[in-house]
């Protein structure tokens, strides 16, 4: 069963309302991909082929217009095949336009019953304003428990963001990770307060 939205972040401290710039409306959603977010009805998503990478067709979108508050994504959502039970980096190149609360792409990583196993959103290292094309990378453990990855480009507040060439890689253990483990420490800790 999909879900209508999915929540990436981890905290409601990025919710705002602002007023959207002038900037130019996306097409069609692109093929695998959905509209989610805590306000995705308050931006708009699609391919544009109008901003693009060198050698590429097209981009993808996200358009925080009107008084756009909390956040939109545009994402999908896999099983983690030959990523299980191995290191991750998803990377891809975001360009930003006017981006006036945060972006960034996300990373997450479920297992059975909904349980968030690993979690990056870009919210430590924001992308903010106008910014061209850069290259971006998450770096992610997937237990063997997964279930399913969920990725995306995420926008809270006005200005518009570009994504294009993705990609996901294995990666040895040396690579550190950039998210957070979502199952806690690796043994109990501080049990007598005193720290």
């Amino acid at each position: 069963m999909r879900r209508a939205t999915h929540n990436p972040l981890t905290t409601a401290a990025v919710l705002s309302l602002l007023a959207a710039p002038a900037l130019a409306a996306p097409a069609d959603l692109p093929a695998g991909w959905f509209k989610a977010g805590s306000h995705p009805e308050q931006y708009e998503m699609g391919l544009d082929e109008n901003v693009r990478r060198p050698g590429g067709k097209s981009s993808a979108t996200v358009w925080g217009k009107g008084l756009s508050q909390g956040f939109g994504t545009l994402m999908q959502t896999s099983q983690p095949g030959q990523y299980s039970g191995r290191r991750i980096r998803l990377s891809g190149w975001v360009k930003s336009e006017k981006v006036t609360d945060w972006a960034g792409l996300w990373l997450r990583i479920d297992g059975a019953s909904d349980k968030v196993l690993g979690f990056d959103n870009m919210q430590g290292r924001p992308i903010k304003g106008t910014t061209d094309w850069t290259r971006y990378e998450i770096v992610l453990d997937v237990p063997p428990d997964t279930v399913r990855l969920a990725f995306g480009l995420m926008l809270t507040g006005r200005g518009q963001v570009w994504m294009d060439d993705l990609s996901f890689e294995v990666v040895t253990t040396s690579v550190n990770t950039t998210g957070q483990l979502m199952n806690g420490p690796p043994a109990p800790t501080n049990l007598n307060f005193e720290k």
